[in-house]
């Protein structure tokens, strides 16, 4: 890892003090330095809205204080994080997922009552926004593996499965929205065989960099910023993750090296997509310097 010398989680740790929000300060200590889930919770529900949805820019690339998918898939997987994806809490938040949703019941990238505050621009926002599997995915499969049932759930998992057998040409975030479901569907064996097909996609694609040292020579998706490539941690978070059978142990192993030397002089990773406001980055970077740790972590890589 880059930086003085000084221990990598150390590093971190300063960079997270210096520049985090209080919910990414918290998840940190909660992660690390055995601070309480409840504290957690408490900065979270800072973002929670009364119709159940998180906004006020949880998911920093929507500003503004109005609830959106993205927000909540956000809100959820903080709970996930700390064991709290359950009850009450997430009864509330499938109840604002049912009144959000599109014809097809499952979940659009963009609610239309973000129009009028600022928002990324590679987020468009529209009157009859589609269901995408880019927002749906990663909300049903992280219900699915912290066995909430719901009435959403059954719409929002049929769309999934259709949206996932009918990927032919995608894109590295949709592929991992499609792993992030398949990671946590009931039906284990159709899981595995849909993986299997997206595995093959991702390689004859070229939609993962196997070696780091050639990744200036690799091209990125259309409309992703320059060097916004993924390696295979960005599929594979887990070596739980369906995804993991996608690749060697060379090959896992030489990108687990890249996210390690990833880290930054001052102590934080950095943020890969497209930026376009000053703010959006510094909130972000924190967020991602969490899920670097957390899936090096993950592969021994880092603290337990």
């Amino acid at each position: 890892m880059a930086g003085t010398g000084a221990d990598p989680l150390a590093h971190a740790e300063q960079f997270i003090w210096l520049t985090a929000r209080v919910l990414e300060q918290r998840r940190f200590a909660h992660l690390f330095l055995e601070g309480s889930a409840d504290a957690v919770e408490t900065a979270l529900a800072a973002y929670r809205n009364e119709d159940g949805g998180y906004g006020h820019a949880l998911e920093p690339d929507l500003r503004g204080p109005v609830s959106q998918p993205l927000h909540t898939a956000h809100a959820l997987s903080v709970l996930d994080s700390i064991g709290r994806c359950g009850g009450p809490r997430v009864e509330r938040i499938c109840r604002y997922l049912t009144d959000v949703s599109t014809k097809e019941g499952a979940l659009p990238a963009i609610h239309p009552s973000q129009r009028g505050y600022p928002a990324a621009p590679f987020i468009p926002v529209v009157d009859d926004p589609p269901a995408e599997l880019l927002a749906t995915g990663p909300v049903v499969g992280l219900l699915h593996r912290n066995q909430v049932w719901h009435a959403w759930l059954f719409r929002a998992t049929d769309f999934c499965w259709a949206a996932v057998d009918a990927l032919e040409q995608s894109h590295p975030y949709e592929i991992e929205a499609a792993v992030a479901f398949l990671d946590g569907v009931p039906d284990r064996a159709r899981a595995e065989a849909a993986a299997d097909r997206l595995g093959q996609l991702v390689r004859e694609q070229r939609l993962v960099v196997l070696d780091p040292r050639g990744r200036a020579d690799r091209p990125v998706a259309p409309g992703y910023a320059p060097g916004e490539h993924h390696f295979p941690h960005d599929y594979a978070r887990t070596p739980g993750s369906l995804a993991r059978r996608w690749f060697s142990d060379s090959e896992l192993e030489r990108s687990l090296d890249h996210l390690a030397a990833e880290q930054q002089e001052d102590g934080g990773w950095p943020v890969k997509w497209r930026q376009w406001a000053p703010g959006t980055a510094l909130e972000s970077r924190p967020v991602v310097t969490l899920g670097a740790l957390r899936t090096l972590r993950a592969y021994g890589r880092g603290p337990r």
